[in-house]
């Protein structure tokens, strides 16, 4: 109850929310259409998935801000990688919040609007930012390799030194198999002991489905689209109630 609370009071946290019941309409609504059963429910559905898209443009009215203001904190990032991506995915943010913005203030009748054109638009900025995000989680996935192999790079020096090195002759495919047996368990291994990194690719991975169907990349159905949207926003939700989950910085 405290974690729902907490939710709550915040923006993120009722848009997340919004996100979540939208995306969970949309995939019941795709699963009761297929049987084609329940026309009332189906249109039930939809007005209330229309609503939540409407009330999460409204949340979003001040975001373009905190985008412009995260990415001028991580300008002062060390990494260079950090640096690059973690600035070009909240200006790339706030650029679809801007094209988010007209597309609600056409929807309400404030201005009058192309809204494809801007629909296409906001797509794209949003598409671009979850490409940097996850070139992100790849290169976080690469150091946290890189440190692991190090780990048991020293474990097998010390067994090595106590049993004696042994050479083996072996054929090509046998060491191929042995060398890709060897990088999964260090990825599985490396992904379990960072939940935030596994966590975060996921996350961006669910939401690629919208924007590739969105601009015509990869055409799926809205009940593929509402699956990875329902469970983006979940573990979106996952993160606001458990901070240490949250990939930083």
């Amino acid at each position: 109850m405290d974690s729902f609370v907490k939710i709550t009071s915040l923006s993120q946290g009722r848009d997340r929310i919004f996100r979540t019941t939208q995306y969970a309409c949309m995939l019941l609504n795709y699963l009761i259409h297929k049987n084609g059963s329940n026309k009332e429910l189906v249109s039930k559905l939809k007005q209330l998935e229309s609503n939540m898209s409407a009330g999460r443009k409204l949340f979003r009215l001040g975001n373009t801000v905190d985008a412009v203001q995260a990415a001028r904190r991580n300008v002062q990032l060390s990494d260079p990688m950090l640096r690059f991506c973690l600035t070009v995915i909240p200006l790339s943010r706030a650029v679809y919040f801007i094209c988010d913005n007209i597309l609600w203030m056409g929807s309400v009748g404030l201005t009058d609007i192309n809204k494809e054109k801007w629909n296409k638009r906001c797509n794209r900025y949003y598409f671009f930012s979850l490409i940097i995000s996850l070139s992100r989680d790849v290169y976080e996935i690469v150091q946290l390799l890189k440190e692991e192999a190090l780990v048991q790079k020293e474990q097998q020096c010390k067994s090595i030194s106590h049993l004696g090195k042994k050479h083996v002759q072996r054929d090509f495919v046998w060491t191929l198999r042995v060398r890709t047996e060897a990088f999964f368990m260090l990825l599985f291994q490396s992904l379990k002991s960072n939940p935030p990194v596994l966590l975060d690719i996921v996350k961006n991975l669910c939401d690629l489905a919208l924007p590739l169907d969105k601009l015509g990349i990869c055409k799926t159905n809205p009940g593929v689209v509402g699956l990875g949207g329902l469970v983006s926003s979940i573990l979106s939700i996952l993160t606001l109630t458990h901070p240490a989950l949250k990939l930083r910085p």
